[in-house]
């Protein structure tokens, strides 16, 4: 599904990704770890257009994504999250959710003028959708609570919700398991296995927790110094030795 080729990006004399090469195919969760500074969220930045790449292409269902602006990009049914949640903390769990799908004839104000009862019947089925996302999620008692009220878990599981009002295709998940305590952590999980198996999406996911990367995904991919160092299953990238010098700073002995 995502084809990453021969990729580099440098920032003055620091070369980020370098040469960076790496496959995910379609209905997987496939993690992604490495180090700090490995290059990981430089190549989510570059799959989702943040940045563009000197060199190298990024492929997405056989299409060249690379150099496109991030609304291309989520037009094609890429999605991603960031390491700290960016929910609109002043409106409700519900709103949060509403404001995702795209083309809202609400939008434009000569619609709510001349056209009022198709833009009711849009919200009203774009909130019916909503409602069923949250009941996925088990935030539906919370769905009238400002999102800026939820503790770390919950923002991570409204980051999610608000992913499946996007339809994506692909889910790009920035360290979705950062300040969540075991007993969301466990419902998070338990959600992005069920999104894979009933909804058809794949997930790749940057994280530090290894109990929750060896739990859940399937490859892992390895980076180290900007590119991709191995990659195989959870038990594979465990017994590796080069794995464990790349954690441990071997690589610059």
């Amino acid at each position: 599904m995502l084809e990453i080729k021969e990729l580099n990006k440098s920032f003055g004399g620091l070369k980020a990704i370098s040469n960076c090469s790496l496959n995910v195919e379609k209905g997987s969760i496939t993690g992604l770890i490495g180090p700090n500074g490995a290059g990981k969220t430089t190549l989510f930045n570059l799959i989702t257009g943040f940045y563009k790449p000197e060199k190298g292409t990024i492929r997405f269902n056989g299409d060249r994504i690379d150099g496109l602006p991030p609304h291309r990009i989520f037009s094609n049914k890429i999605y991603r999250t960031f390491q700290i949640t960016r929910e609109f903390s002043q409106m409700t769990v519900l709103e949060n959710l509403m404001l995702m799908p795209g083309e809202q004839y609400g939008e434009k104000i000569w619609n709510t003028w001349f056209r009022p009862a198709k833009v009711r019947h849009q919200e009203k089925g774009i909130m019916e959708k909503a409602l069923e996302v949250l009941d996925f999620v088990e935030l539906l008692d919370l769905k009238d609570e400002y999102a800026g009220s939820l503790s770390g878990g919950q923002k991570k599981l409204l980051e999610l919700a608000r992913s499946m009002m996007a339809n994506p295709e692909i889910v790009l998940l920035d360290e979705p398991g950062a300040g969540v305590n075991p007993t969301l952590m466990k419902k998070l999980m338990g959600n992005i296995r069920r999104l894979r198996d009933e909804k058809n999406l794949t997930f790749l996911l940057i994280e530090h927790d290894m109990d929750l990367v060896m739990n859940l995904c399937n490859p892992v991919i390895v980076m180290s110094e900007g590119t991709k160092l191995t990659q195989g299953t959870p038990e594979e990238v465990k017994k590796d030795k080069r794995v464990l010098e790349a954690y441990l700073g071997g690589q610059y002995r």
